[in-house]
């Protein structure tokens, strides 16, 4: 049997590292692949004006998979001020390269899992009603629709008279807005479409039907945002009494939903929610479980392409350290998302197995398991190295 290609993108900063530790512990579980590194970041952006090459998604259309790291955006202005100067005059304008990568192969699918560890020291814990101390278990994970709504890109600074008009024949927009100079006017859209909602509400509910969650939480805000939350509402009521009538359908509001999250996070399994809102309730999950560095994501299209990475950013100021800091667990497991995607979850069972033995131990932990403020002397004071984290990981395999 032929080896698997895997485009592997480091992107910016602490991205390579945590790729290339957690592909030598896919080496040392015995799974079998040749890696491409695929070009894609800031750097690209500065010295060609595009952090997205075409010969990128030319190897992601051939190869179909990518394990990607991370990625610095920037807003506007800096961004173009970076630019290098040759390309200052071609009204290049940056946009977000993985946003970009989402919207291209149509990867719609987002799933977040968060699950907390035994013995992670980062775990939420909270006072019980006899006033000793619970630990709560957290295995939730959120399905966010990952190309349409607040990031859909469709915006406008000082829009032009078309598109001014159009919002001017609103009526709440004329009553709110009428006497605002249209210069001074800045407009973002939020825009769902029933194909890419019905595909996302039903990922959460296959997900919820083939693990054994009781329920699905649907996390908008249908009672303000009534066409778009209230679509999706409406459209989860109908596939929930139609097909999957076992499982019950719970409706929170996203502001109410931060507020349940930690109060009572052992109650949610299966959440999903619109692209900001997703992006909004998996940080705060993630938050229950350690933070970013234990955060995992897969991104998915209808056609066979999947992306998988750590939620993090690329935390550039860690990436000029002699010694890298950041943990990789996030990475790591991103990488056994990718193993369950294309049926190898054998080698995914055990590196999980592995990971959550050395958190168990306690023997290595990264400076934010041991709550320590992320500067380069945090080694010194008894803190694992990314490669640490990785050999210790690679050791129990």
């Amino acid at each position: 049997m032929s080896k698997r290609t895997i485009v592997a993108m480091p992107g910016d900063g602490i991205g390579k590292v945590v790729l290339d530790e957690t592909i030598k512990v896919l080496n040392a579980a015995g799974f079998e692949a040749d890696y491409i590194e695929g070009d894609i970041g800031w750097e690209f952006w500065k010295s060609e004006g595009n952090p997205l090459p075409q010969r990128t998604i030319d190897l992601l259309a051939e190869h179909k998979i990518a394990l990607f790291g991370a990625i610095t955006s920037k807003p506007k202005d800096e961004a173009f001020d970076e630019l290098s100067p040759e390309l200052k005059d071609k009204g290049l304008v940056y946009s977000s390269p993985i946003v970009g990568l989402r919207q291209h192969f149509g990867l719609d699918i987002c799933a977040r899992p968060t699950k907390s560890y035994t013995g992670n020291p980062l775990n939420f814990i909270r006072r019980g009603a006899d006033g000793g101390i619970e630990e709560p278990i957290v295995d939730a994970v959120i399905f966010r629709q990952n190309t349409e709504g607040l990031y859909g890109g469709v915006e406008w600074s000082n829009p032009n008279e078309q598109v001014y008009d159009t919002f001017m024949s609103h009526p709440k927009f004329k009553q709110n807005f009428g006497d605002v100079p249209k210069e001074e006017i800045s407009i973002s859209t939020r825009i769902f479409s029933k194909n890419a909602t019905e595909r996302i509400l039903r990922a959460s509910f296959e997900h919820a039907k083939e693990y054994g969650y009781p329920s699905v939480t649907l996390c908008e805000k249908p009672n303000v945002i009534r066409e778009t939350s209230g679509m999706m509402y409406k459209m989860a009521l109908k596939m929930q009494a139609a097909d999957y009538p076992n499982i019950d359908l719970w409706n929170t509001n996203i502001d109410a939903q931060m507020m349940w999250l930690t109060k009572n996070p052992e109650n949610y399994g299966v959440i999903v929610a619109g692209n900001m809102f997703g992006d909004i309730i998996s940080d705060g999950f993630a938050g229950l479980i350690g933070g970013l560095g234990f955060a995992c994501s897969a991104q998915m299209s209808s056609e066979g392409i999947a992306v998988f990475e750590p939620t993090h950013g690329s935390a550039p100021k860690y990436a000029d350290y002699n010694t890298s800091i950041v943990n990789p667990i996030a990475m790591v497991e991103s990488a056994c998302m990718m193993l369950d995607y294309i049926d190898e979850k054998e080698i995914s069972t055990k590196i999980r197995k592995a990971v959550a033995d050395v958190i168990s131990d306690g023997n290595v932990r990264t400076y934010d398991m041991m709550k320590m403020t992320g500067r380069p002397d945090v080694i010194e004071k008894g803190a694992a190295s990314t490669i640490d984290m990785a050999d210790a990981i690679i050791a129990k395999l």
